[in-house]
């Protein structure tokens, strides 16, 4: 064996009677083993390598660092990136590859000076060797990680809730308007989150590969916390970049509440695209380039993500959770729901993402507040209830017509109930786990909690309104309203989710309490004006009978004319509603006033005059009651 190969044989053996032994004598007796079984083993020859009075060893060692010094310099002083040539990076990497072999194999016996000193320079060396590797690789990173600028692609994934076109536009743009001086007003409804199935390469291939290389040494050299802080620092520059250029902003807890609701509107719109972008594209694309870059090293992979995405991540989620906890508002359902909807379907990302030891937290977090908004929701609704006890009841509708309160709260109801599925998961105390809700079967889904949260509402709604009622002084003119605002009730409950919720038996006792105010108005407007109608019956004297028919009609003709010219003010707003009521009263006024007026002009006293007293044919009734309830005061007036 040569003699540079039979040197480091001994090195070698030395090394390992050092490793195994835990004492300088248990040292010495493997050594002897060693002695004994190969004379090149003799303990003087092991000697030579490394220990006291034989210089040979330590001139090895210092010719080993000498040779490493030379070449490590010589890279520590480029003026250039060592990595804009290959071959110069692969001479600096075996360089530090030889520098640690030597370190490990050299770690002197306890007391062995000379060669401690040998290893405190080696030690230098490989600092400095770190050092300009930490430059390279930062500056592998800054010149790879060109932002990629997210802003270009066409993203759909600002969920704004538009209204729906045909007869519904209008009240559904009510909901808000009624309850601000009737300004035009939309409710904003769901529509689903865009795929996000993108692939993020922010770094090229062969740069990943070299960053691993690199990230090995700095790891095998004991700096692994210093390329992993690089590592991170440089990436979450990126990603917050990414997220500033999505349009969303740093903003406090009191920045969000201090904020005008239109304002937060465009802000919740700009998070849904954000954090959808972070969670499905940023986040996994950042995570796949550090499990690369730190390949075979888990933990500094982990820890390494979890530094870049925390701040992006709380970002995210701090802002939520101001939304959360903010105003209680009812218009602002439709956008929590929204927020809700979003968060709920990107918890999967967040459980595939941050699920190892340093990042679950951020897990643990999104729940927390999703929970929350959750709570939100329920706490808008208790809102919906208190504003509906606090309407007051002093204001009448002119007319009887519909009232803002019943617009307001059915065309809220009705848009709210289009997220059907996701306020059954809010209400529901048991409900399913996030990952079980897109098992949920749609038909069978339990609506329990949501059902009676509906059926609450509507209750109140009708007791306010029957309060209401209260303040006119006709009766008829009560019934008008309650049959007014129970017939919009129920249209705008029939054959939609709301009354899916509610049920077919509330969709009938409704109904059938629109045919209850019906025959009420029937009665209190229309039995008195009949009654003078009724023919006289028995044997009365002629003249008696004459003089009776003529107070009759001659009320009639002023009862129905007073009738006929309130009425007319009066508000039906339902076409269909507004001819049964008219076809129901000719139904029972014209056979009795054409029997009367038969009557009155075969009346011998009365016949030769009856065109004096019988002011109204039956073709001029027809026409009177066909201007009923046509309303003439504009408020409450038509349908909306």
């Amino acid at each position: 064996m040569a003699e540079s190969g039979e040197e480091k044989l001994l090195a070698m053996a030395r090394h390992i009677a050092k490793t195994l032994a835990q004492d300088n004598s248990m040292a010495d007796d493997i050594l002897q083993i060693f002695s004994n079984f190969d004379g090149r083993f003799s303990r003087e020859k092991l000697s030579e390598i490394s220990g006291g009075d034989h210089p040979r060893g330590y001139a090895s060692l210092e010719n080993t660092l000498n040779s490493i010094d030379r070449r490590i310099s010589h890279y520590v002083s480029f003026d250039q990136p060592i990595w804009a040539d290959s071959a110069d990076a692969a001479a600096f990497l075996e360089a530090i590859d030889e520098l640690i072999a030597t370190l490990g194999e050299w770690s002197p016996m306890d007391g062995d000076e000379t060669v401690a000193a040998f290893l405190v320079r080696g030690d230098d060396m490989l600092q400095q060797a770190m050092f300009r590797a930490e430059d390279e690789f930062r500056t592998l990173m800054e010149s790879g990680g060109e932002s990629f600028d997210l802003t270009r692609a066409d993203w759909k994934s600002e969920s704004t809730r538009n209204l729906p076109s045909d007869s519904e536009e209008d009240e559904e743009a009510e909901v808000d308007a009624v309850m601000r001086n009737d300004q035009d007003y939309q409710i904003p409804m769901a529509k689903p989150v865009a795929d996000y199935d993108v692939v993020v390469d922010a770094l090229p291939s062969g740069t990943i590969q070299d960053l691993h290389e690199i990230a090995k040494r700095m790891v095998a050299a004991g700096f692994g916390k210093e390329c992993a802080h690089v590592y991170s620092s440089c990436r979450r520059e990126f990603v917050e970049d990414s997220l500033s250029r999505l349009g969303l902003q740093k903003l406090s807890i009191e920045d969000v509440h201090k904020m005008p609701w239109q304002d937060l509107e465009d802000e919740i719109a700009r998070w849904i695209k954000a954090s959808n972008v972070a969670l499905r594209i940023l986040f996994p694309s950042e995570q796949r380039i550090c499990n690369r870059v730190f390949f075979g090293f888990s933990s500094a992979s982990d820890l390494s993500f979890m530094e870049i995405c925390r701040g992006s991540t709380l970002q995210l989620l701090n802002f939520v959770d101001a939304v959360a906890i903010g105003s209680r508002s009812p218009e602002r359902l439709f956008r929590i729901l929204d927020v809700f909807e979003t968060l709920r379907d990107l918890i999967p990302e967040f459980e595939s993402l941050f699920s190892d030891q340093y990042s679950v937290f951020l897990k643990n977090e999104a729940i927390t507040i999703w929970n929350r908004l959750g709570e939100a929701i329920r706490s808008i609704f208790m809102e919906l209830e208190n504003l509906i006890r606090r309407d007051p009841t002093k204001a009448a509708v002119p007319g009887g017509g519909l009232h803002p309160i019943t617009r307001y709260v059915m065309n809220y109801l009705r848009a709210a109930c289009r997220s059907r599925q996701t306020l059954e998961q809010v209400f529901e105390d048991n409900g399913p786990s996030v990952k079980d809700y897109t098992k949920l079967d749609q038909s069978n889904a339990s609506s329990a909690s949501l059902s009676v949260q509906m059926a609450w509402i509507m209750e109140l709604l009708e007791s306010n309104l029957e309060a209401k009622s209260k303040i006119y002084k006709d009766p008829g003119l009560c019934s008008v309203f309650m049959m007014n605002n129970v017939r919009y009730i129920v249209q705008k409950a029939r054959d939609t989710e709301l009354g899916t919720l509610l049920g077919d038996d509330w969709i009938r006792k409704h109904t059938a309490k629109v045919r209850q105010y019906h025959v009420s108005y029937q009665r209190s407007s229309w039995s008195k004006l009949l009654g003078l109608l009724k023919l006289e019956s028995g044997s009365l004297a002629s003249n008696v009978v004459a003089k009776s028919m003529k107070e009759k009609i001659k009320s009639f003709n002023m009862q129905f004319e007073d009738i006929c010219r309130v009425q007319s003010t009066w508000v039906i707003y339902d076409d269909q509603l507004r001819e049964e009521i008219r076809i129901a009263l000719e139904r029972i006024l014209l056979p009795a006033y054409g029997n009367f007026t038969k009557r009155f002009e075969n009346v011998p006293e009365l016949g030769k005059h009856a065109e004096k007293y019988i002011k109204y044919g039956v073709e001029d009734m027809e026409a009177k009651l066909q201007d009923l309830f046509r309303g003439n005061t504009g408020s409450g007036g038509g349908r909306r």
